[in-house]
């Protein structure tokens, strides 16, 4: 949201807007001029042209019901987006995980070549310390969030899809509607465009039979288009030659571990080669990536400790932080995680029980709500009953948020990596226990 707010802002367009509570992203979008209101209040709403909201926004918010009344439009955070990038030449990144990722690399690659893009990123790039900015090029890069179905309100020219899994199925309600919604957004990529599909996924090779237009496929393990080979995990960095066909392309050093991110950064190139973007461009983008913000970001490091942070949060995004983490040279790996959503908690229980097998300490704490009402039964505890069953070796403890830094700084010893995984609050303890162990 704050990058629609950014977005309109450097448009000229008078902004205003209200969180739960002050933040850094809310601080910065004072300075830029918005009139900031804390809390949810229907008096917020007077004279606006338009309201436009997230998909964490209920019906029953004050706010959208004052909307309602006065007859003010709304307009859900996608839409918004495609009104901005109408007379542009719109990429969309979509997928269920390295959304952000593949954004930024596209964005800051857009960026190092000087092609000026307007981006709107569902985090902070590093390199420009912001999650959007307007730019006077051709090129609008955005983010495209598939948990509300909002993708489809996109007709880019150029689509990137990193994966499909199964996500939002309290939206979906299951996974057959979830892979017919992909479909339709593969389908709205305009004619003369096209579309990079991660081959590695099965579900998403599947969608293109019968596909009629332009596809490029990125991948791993699978036969691909573009693809990689000779790759080398040097802890929270990677270095692999890029193949397109059967052509070497170039070797890569990429400032990310894990071989999820040379997947992502596949796309990125493939998306580069076919914009004709310089090589020595792309080679710079991958080595100069400082990273998006809560992706295996480091909060603390020095000769005895190292703290990460990332926004994890799906059974199939825990084991690819953990894998990626797994060659660096540590003590004991310290995990703790912060379940996001009642809803994803019970439907992935399973599979987040069998998430952590390369945790050697796991903390589990309370479930962040994210404005959803607690659902019987499902809590922190019932998802640790589930771990010791899946893994009656794996050492846990459930403790309170609150409780997490004492414990840590009392528990910790020389050279033990701590990371904290979530898509709510959590980063909350990385950040406090950064600052204590300094």
């Amino acid at each position: 949201m704050s990058g629609v707010a950014h977005l309109l802002l450097k448009s000229g367009a008078l902004v205003s807007g209200s969180d739960l509570k002050e933040n850094r992203i809310t601080e910065e979008l004072k300075r830029l001029g918005a009139k900031i209101y804390i809390g949810h209040d229907a008096k917020n709403i007077s004279n606006q042209s338009a309201v436009i909201y997230s998909s964490a926004i209920k019906e029953d918010n004050p706010e959208v019901r004052q909307a309602k009344t006065m007859g003010i439009s709304l307009l859900k955070r996608a839409q918004a987006l495609a009104l901005l990038m109408r007379k542009k030449t719109a990429i969309t990144i979509a997928g269920s995980h390295g959304k952000t990722t593949t954004t930024s690399l596209i964005s800051y690659m857009l960026l190092e070549a000087g092609l000026c893009p307007t981006v709107a990123i569902g985090g902070i790039l590093k390199n420009i310390d912001t999650n959007a900015c307007l730019g006077s090029g051709e090129f609008f890069v955005a983010e495209a969030d598939e948990s509300d179905g909002s993708f489809l309100y996109y007709q880019p020219k150029y689509s990137v899809i990193t994966n499909i899994d199964r996500e939002h199925l309290d939206y979906y309600h299951n996974f057959e509607n979830e892979l017919n919604a992909f479909k339709d957004f593969i389908e709205r990529t305009q004619e003369d465009g096209c579309v990079f599909a991660c081959c590695d996924d099965l579900n998403l090779r599947k969608l293109f039979s019968g596909y009629k237009k332009r596809v490029v496929f990125f991948g791993l393990d699978s036969p691909a288009d573009v693809y990689a080979k000779n790759i080398e995990l040097n802890g929270l960095t990677s270095d692999f030659d890029c193949f397109f066909g059967n052509k070497f392309v170039s070797r890569f050093h990429l400032a990310l571990g894990g071989r999820h991110n040379i997947s992502n950064a596949l796309s990125v190139i493939a998306l580069g080669l076919e914009l004709g973007i310089d090589l020595g461009h792309m080679r710079r983008t991958l080595e100069g990536y400082k990273g998006a913000g809560r992706r295996l970001e480091i909060k603390f490091k020095n000769d005895k400790y190292l703290v990460l942070d990332d926004y994890a949060h799906h059974p199939s995004e825990i084991r690819a932080t953990l894998a990626a983490i797994a060659n660096l040279k540590a003590g004991r790996k310290i995990v703790i995680f912060q379940p996001h959503r009642y809803s994803r908690t019970k439907l992935l229980l399973n599979e987040f029980a069998a998430s952590f097998d390369q945790a050697d300490y796991l903390i589990i704490t309370d479930i962040y709500a994210a404005a959803e009402q607690a659902l019987d039964g499902i809590d922190a505890r019932l998802l640790l009953e589930k771990i010791k069953e899946a893994r009656p070796d794996q050492e846990a403890v459930y403790l309170a948020k609150e409780k997490i830094d004492d414990f840590l700084l009392s528990f910790v010893r020389a050279g033990d990596l701590i990371i904290t995984l979530g898509a709510g609050d959590i980063v909350r303890v990385a950040d406090a226990l950064a600052e204590k162990l300094k």
